[in-house]
């Protein structure tokens, strides 16, 4: 099952509230249910001969003998579906969130088709690179080697963080890709669709590339413009559907951010880095991420047109399987440095729950997501909870509203304490603290999941048409 669609922000060290560097983005899949699970894989030492196969093509390869540990989100009926591990952070404090699918034009595939056969396909990405890579500049790296090797069975775009460096990069042909490091000071947002614009070669503090890129771009005659290299116009699309299902997306998030802010939903040259007018923090990520053109004629739930409510399409999602925030704080020690805050239900209406990737496994409800309907499962717990919001949206929004921003309050008083706990505890001692701590976490969040789902219920009872009342006795 390959996605069809996400949305990704990236946020430098300078221009987030507290220091931290961050990467978010939203899984979207075909279906409104793709069941998904959150777990933690152990290191590996010394194993050589392990291999990974695909189950979506015929990709196969060696795994190295040793692995760091980390934490991943995959499809639980991966023999079907593909693997999918999505986004994690590993014991070295890495971010990685790959699986943005990413269009490259058919003037640049005519010269380096995608090798669907057995190329690196975004099913087998997560496995591949982020249990080996030491900082986000490795991981481009990293892959890009990978690419070179095996080529990819599709176009995809991943980020990378570590404590001081986020990286996006985008790759666009069976064998051609380009990464640019985010300005500590700006944002960037994408949307499946390329969104690198001008490139500087001489610059490698800020871009890496494939080998020959220029070159092959030179030879087959495939920069549109006069000047320069503009990444974007050499390799990407610009069609009546990207002005209705991306470039909206990436409309929106420059105008959450900036009511001023004079670009267009439609536009095809919206900037993909931008120094925002103050601080953004996860609270800002969130209700991108769980947006639907608010406030705008163009909310689905909203009161504009019919038309104008279809026109576009929204960040979130019915079918957005996960979103998540790899945060990497700073003033904190790294040892307890990075928080993965991860929502599985739709986030217009279900909370991020924050996890310490210092952690031996994850609680139960995360770690082993049934298939079918299951209240004890979180993936089901926060879709339900979703479901009965947007059925109920206008008796039910304010209270899910209320409860969603409790919810990061009660999230961050948490952090707090468990930082000021973890301060003192040596390492032997610390990751099964913070295993504990995040099992604290999720029995509170559910608990409060629970309350509400309960509250709506019964409101919902009498919410019904099928009444009819004459008096207290009929």
């Amino acid at each position: 099952m390959k996605d069809s669609a996400c949305t990704s922000i990236l946020i430098g060290k300078n221009a987030s509230l507290n220091g931290s560097t961050l990467i978010a983005r939203n899984d979207d899949t075909f279906l409104p249910i793709a069941p998904q699970r959150f777990y933690m894989h152990e290191a590996i030492h010394n194993q050589p001969g392990r291999v990974l196969k695909s189950y979506l093509n015929d990709f196969e390869a060696t795994l190295p003998a040793n692995a760091y540990r980390y934490n991943a989100v995959p499809n639980v009926n991966y023999k079907e579906q593909g693997y999918y591990e999505e986004s994690g952070i590993n014991e070295k404090n890495v971010a990685m969130s790959c699986t943005e699918s990413t269009y490259g034009n058919e003037r640049t595939l005519a010269y380096d088709p995608l090798n669907e056969k057995s190329g690196l396909d975004e099913d087998c990405m997560q496995t591949m690179v982020l249990p080996y890579i030491d900082s986000a500049r490795h991981g481009v790296q990293y892959l890009g080697q990978l690419i070179k090797k095996y080529g990819s069975a599709a176009g995809n775009s991943v980020l990378f963080s570590d404590a001081n460096e986020v990286w996006y990069m985008e790759i666009v042909t069976g064998h051609h890709w380009l990464a640019q490091r985010i300005p500590d000071d700006c944002y960037a947002v994408a949307a499946n669709q390329v969104a690198i614009q001008w490139v500087d070669f001489s610059d490698a503090r800020n871009f890496m590339y494939s080998d020959g890129i220029q070159e092959f771009v030179t030879k087959n005659h495939l920069n549109p413009d006069f000047e320069g290299f503009n990444f974007r116009h050499i390799f990407g699309t610009d069609t009546q559907k990207d002005r209705h299902y991306n470039t909206p997306r990436v409309w929106y998030a420059h105008h959450l951010f900036d009511a001023d802010f004079e670009g267009t939903p439609e536009s095809s040259e919206l900037p993909f880095i931008v120094k925002p007018k103050r601080k953004l923090g996860t609270d800002d990520i969130e209700a991108l991420l769980g947006s639907h053109y608010n406030e705008t004629d163009f909310d689905p739930l909203g009161n504009g047109s019919e038309h104008d409510k279809l026109r576009y399409r929204p960040i979130g999602l019915n079918r957005t399987q996960n979103s998540h925030i790899l945060e990497i704080r700073p003033n904190v020690d790294p040892s307890f440095q990075a928080i993965m805050w991860l929502n599985l239900g739709m986030p217009a209406f279900s909370p991020y729950v924050p996890f310490y990737t210092n952690a031996n496994d994850t609680h139960p409800s995360y770690s082993t997501t049934p298939m079918t309907w299951d209240l004890k499962s979180a993936y089901w717990l926060f879709r339900t909870l979703s479901m009965l919001v947007e059925s109920h949206h206008q008796a039910f929004i304010q209270q899910d509203i209320d409860y969603l921003k409790e919810s990061r309050r009660t999230f961050k008083a948490q952090i707090k304490a468990i930082d000021a706990q973890a301060a003192n505890l040596d390492a032997n001692e610390l990751t099964e603290f913070l295993t504990k701590a995040n099992y604290q976490i999720v029995e509170k969040a559910e608990a409060q999941a629970n309350a509400l789902i309960g509250a709506f219920v019964t409101q919902g009872l009498q919410l019904s048409k099928l009444t009819f009342n004459m008096d207290k006795n009929l």
